[in-house]
């Protein structure tokens, strides 16, 4: 697929309860990204995300940023092959 990449990213810190899965849902969907957001464990969230290049870098941003109520202390992303297996960006259940 010319010009898209896939991101995985896992994002640790105050991020449950305080609406993150949602937030970045919506910067995802505003972004035109495909892909998935879930809670792993107390404190971390895992997301993959699929689109253009410059999207994904304001996306991993938002990530570092998250909602009003979280705290990121850290942000780590791996990129991994274009598979373009996902039709929309979505919220999945907790692993």
């Amino acid at each position: 697929m010319p010009n898209v990449k896939r991101l995985h990213f896992w994002v640790s810190g105050r991020v449950q309860n305080v609406g993150f899965r949602a937030y970045v849902a919506q910067q995802a969907w505003q972004l035109g990204l495909t892909g998935w957001v879930r809670n792993r464990g107390w404190d971390e969230v895992e997301a993959l995300a699929e689109g253009d290049p410059q999207a994904l870098q304001t996306f991993a941003a938002a990530l570092q940023k998250g909602p009003s109520a979280s705290r990121v202390d850290a942000l780590r992303q791996e990129e991994e092959p274009v598979t373009g297996e996902f039709p929309r960006f979505e919220i999945r259940s907790s692993r």
